[in-house]
């Protein structure tokens, strides 16, 4: 009986480590990835050189909150010079919350490439998807760039993968109002879709994505973890204890703690 409980156990932790779509790999623990007791420790970056929305103060106070009940440490900034090898290594997962346009020079995208490759995690929240167009290593990690959005509305948004830790929780259809992204390209090729956007439920804008429009999704990332999500454009979304918890939950699978 004893080693069939120590097998199930075994069992039961390589089911664990698959969460993140079939096929795909478990990063590899990295500083501060490893499964530990330690808590987690986040940036949450909010630097624009574009257009800036005016949620970022709620979404990060929404974040702050969150990541006290959760026992995970965080700090907010906007400052680029903490992206080298030295101010990234203290941290376990780096947050863009709606950056946009050009926000890291090249040495700073350099420090963030290795700090991603060491096996740490991103976590990308709505005009993320809007930030450094130019920069190839970070459009594959976000998983596609923004191209347009119709009017603020309501819109239906429906639970493609439930088994996945982040999706605990989320209602499938799931009903609300926020600023709905169409992107450049479909990014299901390349990463898990978690959720989708259902383009008959809204007025989508003359740049349609059809009957399979990802929102939200997570990927294994040259050596860390990623996860995206286009929602999180109103204030009102900060608090929405479902969207809250959302992110909550991405934050802690990017830091490799689900």
């Amino acid at each position: 009986m004893r080693s069939f409980m120590r097998f199930l156990g075994f069992l039961l932790l390589a089911l664990a480590a698959s969460a993140c779509g079939e096929g795909s790999k478990a990063a590899s623990p990295g500083p501060g990835t490893s499964a530990s007791d330690a808590p987690l420790s986040v940036l949450v970056f909010s630097k624009t050189a574009a257009y800036r929305h005016d949620s970022i103060p709620d979404g990060i106070a929404a974040l702050m909150s969150a990541s006290t009940d959760a026992g995970y440490t965080m700090t907010a900034s906007e400052d680029s010079s903490l992206f080298t090898d030295d101010g990234l290594a203290p941290l376990d997962v780096v947050v863009f919350l709606s950056t946009t346009g050009d926000i890291l020079d090249d040495d700073q995208q350099a420090a963030f490439e290795r700090f991603i490759m060491s096996g740490k995690g991103f976590v990308g929240i709505h005009s993320a998807s809007d930030t450094e167009y130019d920069w190839a290593f970070y459009g594959g990690l976000v998983g596609a760039y923004f191209r347009e959005h119709p009017d603020i509305q309501q819109a239906t948004l429906d639970v493609e993968d439930a088994s996945h830790p982040t999706m605990l929780g989320i209602p499938s259809p799931w009903t609300r109002t926020d600023e709905w992204y169409a992107f450049q390209s479909n990014p299901r090729p390349n990463v898990d879709v978690l959720m989708t956007l259902d383009e008959s439920s809204y007025m989508p804008g003359t740049a349609t994505m059809g009957d399979d429009h990802p929102i939200t999704w997570c990927h294994d990332y040259e050596g860390g973890r990623a996860f995206y999500t286009a929602l999180g454009h109103t204030s009102e979304s900060y608090s929405d204890p479902i969207f809250v918890g959302l992110l909550t939950r991405a934050i802690q699978w990017a830091g490799g703690r689900l």
